[in-house]
């Protein structure tokens, strides 16, 4: 008894290989779209050896409402001194990259720019530096008799930066230093993730009650002579995500390479047999 074999039709094979093609444009289109641009994903991508001249004009904070101070007084006299390093608030400080919990007292700046020290009484603090406070409080101490050649430190207590988005860590930073650089900061955060968007950074800066959105581009090196490579304290860093991320968030997306792939080979092993 013969078998009969039936053989599909012209068509029917034409069919098949033009779906083929679909799936292996398909596949690849996804292959491609999940890939990371190597420039993208590079920080100054193919900059040559450079010098750049820094901004020393951004490195002396300006004292604001809110901020903690520590003041610090020593003299020759250290019982006269040590009424002058009574602070008057003590607060509780989270280190959220290091997770770590420390106690500061100092002397808060209120909200219409003043601090309470001992024996001067109100001492208008906001809008000036460091330095111009220190000079202020020593000639008062020594105008009034108080101290003799009194010596005055002054430093912040809650200098501090947030870095947000695509960061390993995100984290808001306690600077004991107060001195961070915008590359500084995302150092401490952990670094830039590979899906993070490099040269659209936004930096949020809050000055006079207005609040200041500015665009970074960490693949140029125009960075370096920015005016706001040098951070200020409370200036937040977001680091938003780039398309190759937007893309591999859903699940569809990542599986879509793979699921292509199988039924390519699928449907090229029909071909093959039928």
């Amino acid at each position: 008894m013969k078998h009969l074999i039936v053989h599909p039709p012209a068509s029917y094979k034409t069919t098949i290989r033009r779906i083929t093609r679909i799936f292996l444009l398909l596949g690849l289109y996804s292959s491609l779209a999940s890939c990371v641009n190597v420039k993208k994903a590079t920080n100054f991508y193919n900059i040559p050896n450079s010098k750049f001249q820094g901004h020393p004009e951004d490195l002396e904070p300006i004292v604001r409402e809110n901020d903690l101070l520590s003041i610090s007084v020593s003299s020759l006299n250290p019982e006269a001194t040590e009424v002058f390093n009574a602070s008057n608030v003590s607060v509780t400080q989270t280190s959220t990259a290091t997770g770590t919990t420390t106690q500061a007292s100092g002397y808060l700046v209120d909200n219409e720019g003043y601090i309470r020290f001992p024996f001067l009484g109100k001492l208008k603090a906001a809008g000036k530096s460091k330095q111009k406070l220190r000079e202020e409080i020593t000639k008062e101490l020594e105008d009034r008799k108080l101290l003799i050649e009194p010596i005055v430190d002054i430093r912040y207590l809650n200098y501090r930066v947030s870095v947000l988005g695509e960061v390993k860590n995100p984290s808001v930073l306690t600077i004991p230093s107060e001195k961070v650089t915008l590359l500084e900061a995302l150092g401490l955060a952990g670094d830039l993730t590979v899906y993070a968007n490099r040269d659209n950074v936004l930096l949020i800066r809050e000055e006079d009650n207005v609040k200041k959105l500015v665009r970074l581009d960490l693949t140029s090196e125009e960075i370096f002579t920015s005016p706001y490579y040098n951070l200020k304290s409370n200036d937040i860093i977001y680091v938003e995500a780039n398309k190759s991320k937007l893309a591999s968030t859903s699940r569809v997306s990542q599986w879509l390479p793979i699921i292509f792939s199988s039924l390519s080979l699928a449907v090229i092993a029909l071909d093959r047999f039928l």
